[in-house]
């Protein structure tokens, strides 16, 4: 169980340093913002590209788990200079 529980931990960790890497938080750093006004405009920023990434998944004719893959990924790489 608390192998288990190290586990769920690591992987907690893992993705909010993952998130925290993204293109849309590095650009509202590279803005200088904090608090509230950060978080929604790394809010916006994402929903923009997971919408942009949708469809461009769709395009490419991706289903399933190839296309939450390819989704996830791209989310994280476009920031808002590319949307």
């Amino acid at each position: 169980m608390k192998k288990l529980a190290a586990l769920v931990l690591i992987a907690c960790s893992w993705s909010f340093a993952h998130a925290a890497d993204s293109a849309c938080m590095a650009a509202a750093k590279e803005k200088k913002l904090a608090g509230a006004a950060r978080n929604s405009f790394v809010k916006k920023c994402e929903a923009d590209a997971k919408t942009k990434c949708e469809l461009s998944a769709t395009e490419k004719k991706l289903a399933g788990a190839a296309k939450n893959s390819n989704v996830k990924k791209c989310v994280q790489e476009t920031g808002p200079a590319s949307s």
